[in-house]
């Protein structure tokens, strides 16, 4: 497969001067001296390692994923729709209309009125800059959200005794504000806690002081495997970052580094999270100690490793009676994951999947804990996410009990508060107002039936908010409700391997799913020799 990206990105910000590029190093066929293009060599030249992470200019106001055919994803597999009966409801057409399908589902105890829930979204700017909208959305649609890592270690208010966090200005607001619009019965808040986050007390805090119900331990990342990064644009933060344990680079406290600072020959520091060395008996005592502090639910969330580490994961949470295991599969990120590690590392999604589920059924022969999964990594639209619960399902009910998403309830905020903001100084695209108005509250279609819901304070959910909500329930929701009735399953626990088929003798080989030509052949002989 031609590496035709290797040399110009998106992501990056760089290009090409000429379209014909060698499909080996994606370089122009003639590289030229008077050339004013910058290609990912050019800008190195001048940047360095900056060129190894996205933008440095759009850090905090976007989200980044990898561009790479994996060669094997949600596309190489159909949906098997029937007309005939109907499964978890009356077989009576007046009945069995695709509005009354069931798609609540349980994630390690919690429930949710859909199978989608908010994955950590932790001290990135961007996730700081729209948990408003972020966390009342999905409190609203009734699901999980995720705090994710460093945000008590990032906090300048935060205050520590004796090296533990006691208070986090910022953590306890985004637990009291998913809390403000939470029903109590579907969804719930977790926090999420890291190495130094650990190192910190932050799981003891979240769950003494703010009465946080649900810890989840990080392992490592999806879309890289070396922890997680932020930029830091103010040299006191950045030492003040160090001084809590932080890998910070370049090192505010070198003299020579300040002056380079202060000169402007850049703008931006690095901060770097550990990724921790895992190994059984540390993690399930650790896991023990949660529970005896009050945690009533104890997750876990890993990345696209090799299949050895699938295995190992599974095989610790299984030990240690975790509730829900999220695996990300490569390629996405929500702050600044190193280009070339989105790109080349990792497991793609449906690959991890397929070895997540090997995992479970050996767990299940031997009659040993598996705990519910989640999967993540690229998940925008129902359809994928009816097949990556389907293949889970291998009689009785799915492994996959939800997906965890990440950059497109980030974009529905993003999109939401954005079209706000272009309202209000009347710069909204032509087309768009056409259509559905100038006024920021008539663009949502659930506007109306929220403002109902919830009467006097309907004025205080934030329009960002609104868009979140409206894409997982509206949209989400509503799809997955077509797609079931379409295979005539009025549950979601219902759908199953048997609906759906490979398209691809890869997909085939990979996940078991038989292909679409081979489905129900001897089944169509019966049929037409009665």
């Amino acid at each position: 497969m031609p590496d035709i990206r290797a040399n110009a990105r998106s992501t990056t910000g760089t290009a090409v001067r000429l379209p014909d590029i060698s499909p080996t190093s994606g370089m122009c066929p003639i590289c030229v001296r008077e050339c004013p293009t910058l290609c990912e060599v050019g800008l190195s030249a001048f940047r360095g390692r900056a060129v190894i992470y996205p933008r440095t200019d759009e850090f905090g106001k976007s989200t980044q994923a990898s561009n790479k055919d994996y060669l094997l994803d949600w596309s190489h597999f159909q949906i098997m729709v029937d007309v005939r009966g109907a499964k978890g409801i009356e077989a009576d057409p007046d009945k069995a209309v695709f509005e009354a399908v069931d798609v609540t589902t349980s994630v390690g105890g919690v429930p949710l009125k859909l199978p989608v829930f908010t994955a950590g979204l932790g001290s990135t700017a961007v996730a700081k800059s729209h948990w408003d909208g972020l966390a009342v959305g999905t409190a609203l649609a009734g699901t999980i959200q995720v705090i994710g890592e460093n945000v008590c270690g990032m906090d300048p208010e935060s205050k520590l005794q004796g090296g533990k966090v006691v208070h986090s200005e910022d953590m306890a607001y985004r637990v009291k504000k998913y809390r403000e619009f939470w029903d109590g019965k579907y969804g719930d808040i977790a926090v999420q806690t890291n190495v130094e986050d650990q190192w910190l007390g932050a799981d003891t805090y979240a769950l003494s002081k703010l009465e946080v119900n649900i810890i989840e331990r990080k392992w490592g990342q999806g879309a890289k495997a070396i922890g997680g990064e932020v930029r830091v644009f103010d040299i006191d933060v950045a030492k003040a970052l160090k001084e809590r344990g932080y890998i910070v680079l370049p090192d505010p406290e070198d003299r020579v580094v300040q002056e380079a600072y202060k000169n402007k020959f850049f703008k931006t520091f690095e901060r770097h999270s550990r990724v921790g060395m895992p190994e059984e008996k540390g993690f399930v005592e650790g896991v023990e100690e949660l529970r005896e502090q009050g945690a009533k639910k104890v997750f876990l969330k890993t990345g696209a490793y090799r299949p050895a580490v699938v295995a190992f994961t599974m095989m610790c949470a299984s030990e240690a009676k975790i509730d829900l295991v999220t695996f990300d599969g490569a390629g996405g990120g929500t702050a600044m994951s190193p280009v070339p590690m989105m790109q080349e590392c990792g497991t793609p999604t449906v690959y991890l999947e397929a070895q997540v589920l090997k995992c479970a059924e050996i767990l299940k022969k031997r009659g040993k804990h598996v705990p519910d999964i989640a999967m993540a990594g690229g998940f925008v639209n129902e359809t994928q996410i009816l097949k990556s619960i389907a293949m889970s399902n291998f009689g009785g009910s799915p492994y996959v009990k939800a997906i965890a998403m990440a950059r497109a309830p980030v974009a529905a905020a993003m999109k939401a508060s954005y079209f706000a903001e272009l309202a209000k100084t009347n710069r909204l695209p032509k087309a768009f107002a056409d259509c559905y108005g100038t006024e920021p509250e008539r663009f949502f279609i659930a506007a109306p039936k929220l403002k109902e819901m919830y009467g006097d304070r309907y004025a205080k959910i934030p329009l960002s908010a609104i868009g979140v909500y409206t894409y997982y329930f509206e949209r989400l929701r509503s799809g997955l409700k077509q797609l079931l009735a379409g295979c005539r399953k009025w549950r979601l626990d219902l759908i199953g391997r048997e609906d759906i088929v490979s398209l691809s003798e890869r997909a085939k080989t990979a996940t078991g799913i038989p292909m679409i030509d081979e489905l129900e052949s001897d089944v169509m002989e019966e049929i037409l020799s009665a």
